[in-house]
């Protein structure tokens, strides 16, 4: 039997939804809340388990969320449909397609990654923003990095705009988290090449070869890398600034040097 509909604002359903914006309630629940159609298709076929999906017909775009709450409750999300107005209070942002999903939020190590013979991963160490976190986890999606590595995170990498920017990338198997010590002795032990972004070093990124097993390691919007990404095995690169800034956000210089080495690797393959 299907559950009744939920026309009311302070439904317990709702309250307990909203709540997990907070993060100290996502990380006691160990779940967290996606907000649309295009993200909770890519968190299910991430991999991740769903627990809960609310909708709203009044506010469909297309088949596909009908598509996505079927292929929800076939996961065994508990379904529950939601009129319009008790549905506002769900609402994040000003993007609403109908759709507000719940899953578990997974806690992946270096020891789970499964990498290729010549791997290409990102270190972020310090990024304080979710938007720009979830902006570099899409980057690397999309240049087809093997993994990243969050280390020692400052932000819940599982905040609503993290999970927004990244369109659900942060659930993907190949994000861990891991302290920069773990991750030194990890790179170390793999014999990876670890490339560290610095607004004061001489080489610059094009000149990195990016085409054998390597890190591009990138720091925080503020303060930048700490002292652990300094010395022996590190190599500092920097992207040229030709105006009043010294750099890039680290979304945009995540991006140029992603595809910088996707561009190696291409022309190396062929």
């Amino acid at each position: 039997m299907p559950n009744p509909v939920i026309t009311s604002r302070q439904n317990p359903r709702i309250k307990e939804v909203a709540a997990l914006r907070n993060r100290e309630r996502r990380e006691e629940l160990h779940q967290a809340v996606v907000y649309g159609v295009r993200e909770s298709q890519r968190a299910l076929a991430a991999g991740a388990t769903a627990k809960e999906c609310l909708w709203c017909r009044d506010y469909f775009r297309s088949s596909q969320a009908e598509d996505i709450v079927a292929a929800l409750e076939a996961a065994g999300a508990e379904s529950f449909e939601v009129a319009r107005d008790a549905f506002d209070k769900l609402a994040y942002g000003d993007r609403l397609d109908g759709v507000v999903s719940v899953f578990e939020t997974p806690r992946r190590m270096l020891a789970d990654l499964k990498l290729p013979a010549v791997p290409l991963v990102a270190v972020l160490e310090g990024v304080e923003k979710p938007g720009n976190l979830g902006a570099v986890l899409r980057s690397a999606d999309g240049a087809g990095l093997d993994a990243v590595i969050v280390v020692d995170p400052v932000i819940d990498l599982f905040n609503p705009n993290a999970i927004r920017a990244s369109v659900a990338a942060v659930f993907q198997s190949n994000v861990v988290v891991a302290t920069a010590r773990e991750t030194l002795a990890w790179l170390a032990q793999n014999k990876f090449t670890a490339w560290a972004t610095r607004p004061d070093a001489k080489q610059m990124y094009w000149d990195a070869d990016f085409t054998v097993a390597g890190a591009i390691v990138l720091g925080g919007e503020a303060e930048g890398l700490t002292g652990a990404w300094q010395g022996a095995g590190i190599t500092p690169v920097a992207l040229p600034m030709h105006g009043v800034a010294d750099s890039l956000n680290v979304s945009a210089t995540a991006a140029v040097l992603f595809y910088e080495a996707r561009r190696q690797r291409s022309v190396g393959a062929r």
